[in-house]
């Protein structure tokens, strides 16, 4: 096979394959037998007409286009590895020389090249990071997750009730004196202080005993149904029973109910250790993202349309299926929250954008500090993912995981995990503590 490449520059190829004669006659012939079923030819049956005879009727040259399809597909592939090209769009298509089997031809592919992105200095950046310590308040938090899990819910019949308890009450609701649709159920638990109903009709419910029967009055919402906004309605509500949480004493009987630990220190000091070890699992992942944001910050690359576009697409993708997951039709969400296809996909852009000029800063970093993958690290990978499959003929697992699966997608992994590893480590960061004022703010605006 003939290949020349004419240039390359600004992100873009030309190259030309020079198709040969015998070559191009085999095509013409597999052309003919992919085709020859389209054509009706007098006195023969569809698709059994010789192809010097469909020639001689529709023209010497009727397979010619789909002949030199044939075999620039055959080709255009094993051009772009001889030429190391990586194109990240589909070519533009010239033929340059008239098509002919008596001599040989060239046809010109010009073809939009994946970009290299100019790297600032990397080995320059300083980061201030903030690394949380786990605090008792935390351990103390976690112990009361588990006790609330563990909880049980007894009745109350010596006062009446108050604010976190749960009434078993049965209810309907009345609008000018009416039922309406949605406003009725029987045995509904229902926590004070929980605000899942309307505003204003757990706070009617404080203060009732079992079996009190009372009128709720409140008023619907603006942001309601449309048949029920802004209107008054009544709820008549009968007050079953009342129950209130009782969590399990904090100590080593409680430690031995819910752990493997005698004592109620042993089960607080592991969950210490496990939340000083997801603290640092975090530490690490927040320094490997604020490296990733800086490189990206000093890098100066022009991100083609056509890669901005692939990403919102496989964003689009991954969007559709976390709604899919949530068991709700994508068509009943554009109705919800009042969008389109359109609007989601714009909204993805801009994130998109950002993502592609991420993915480009990070490959020429990991170009520029010659970060390769081993057959020992595959071989690695693979023995831990023998583990996760629980296979027990280890070696034998990556002998036939080699065998029959490109090792393109690992290789790729692991380059990848190796690249944002090697980043932290050159990026210089400065630990700081967290400034009070930057905290007071914080809680002002969670609190307004």
């Amino acid at each position: 096979m003939k290949v020349e490449l004419k240039s390359k520059e600004n992100s873009k190829a030309v190259f030309t394959i020079e198709i040969g004669t015998e070559e191009f006659k085999e095509a013409i012939q597999k052309a003919y037998q992919q085709n020859k079923h389209m054509f009706n030819i007098p006195g023969f049956r569809k698709g059994k007409a010789p192809r010097q005879v469909i020639e001689s009727n529709y023209g010497k040259d009727v397979f010619y286009e789909d002949a030199v399809n044939v075999v620039l597909g055959d080709k255009y592939e094993p051009a772009l590895k001889e030429l190391e090209l990586e194109p990240i769009d589909y070519p533009k298509v010239d033929i340059l020389d008239e098509i002919s089997t008596e001599k040989p031809f060239n046809v010109e592919f010009t073809v939009e090249l994946r970009p290299v992105a100019e790297l600032g200095n990397y080995k320059d950046i300083k980061i201030d990071i903030t690394k949380p310590e786990v605090t008792e308040e935390m351990v103390n938090a976690e112990i009361d997750k588990e006790r609330e899990s563990n909880s049980r819910l007894v009745n109350i019949t010596d006062r009446a009730s108050e604010d976190g308890d749960t009434l078993n009450i049965d209810f309907e609701g009345f609008v000018d004196d009416e039922p309406f649709e949605g406003g009725k159920a029987e045995a509904y638990d229902l926590v004070l202080g929980s605000k899942t109903f309307i505003p204003g009709f757990e706070e009617q419910l404080i203060g009732v005993k079992p079996e009190d029967e009372v009128e709720v009055k409140v008023t619907f919402p603006e942001d309601y149904h449309e048949n029920l906004k802004d209107k008054d309605a009544v709820f008549k509500v009968v007050v079953n029973s009342i129950k209130r949480k009782e969590l399990p004493e904090l100590d080593d009987d409680f430690a031995m109910d819910v752990s493997e630990f005698d004592t109620l220190d042993e089960y607080k000091n592991n969950l210490r250790a496990k939340l000083e070890e997801a603290n640092e699992q975090h530490f690490k992942q927040s320094k490997i993202n604020k490296a990733v944001n800086a490189l990206a910050e000093i890098t100066e690359v022009e991100v083609p349309e056509v890669m901005v576009e692939d990403q919102i697409k496989k964003d689009f993708e991954d969007f559709t299926h976390r709604i899919a997951q949530m068991g709700i039709d994508i068509d009943t969400y554009y109705s919800i929250v009042q969008t389109d296809e359109e609007s989601v996909k714009e909204e993805l852009r801009e994130p998109a954008k950002n993502r592609v000029k991420t993915d480009l800063a990070l490959e020429a970093f990991a170009k520029a500090e010659n970060v390769e993958v081993s057959d020992e690290e595959i071989d690695n990978e693979l023995r831990e993912l023998a583990k996760v499959y629980a296979e027990k003929d280890i070696e034998k697992f990556v002998s036939d995981y080699k065998e029959n699966n490109d090792l393109y997608g690992i290789t790729e992994f692991i380059r990848n995990r190796k690249t944002l590893d090697k980043l932290a480590e050159i990026v210089e960061f400065n630990i700081v503590e967290e400034v009070e004022e930057e905290a007071e703010e914080v809680e002002e605006t969670v609190s307004e």
